[in-house]
């Protein structure tokens, strides 16, 4: 299961910038990580100003 991102999302880009393998996308209206290519390395939720990119839920 792949981290997500909710409605906290401001939009700035941080976590594009900081996935190694490039998950992470503009979307309509937050940026939305891809689960087929997210590895779950954690990376994004350190640089994330909101908190709102979460661990993948069990």
């Amino acid at each position: 299961m792949a981290h997500w991102i909710d409605d906290e999302c401001i939009s700035c880009g941080a976590c594009a910038a900081e996935c190694p393998v490039e998950a992470i996308s503009e979307g309509e209206d937050k940026y939305v990580i891809d689960p087929d290519l997210c590895t779950d390395c954690g990376s994004c939720v350190e640089v994330c100003p909101t908190g709102a990119i979460h661990e993948p839920e069990e």
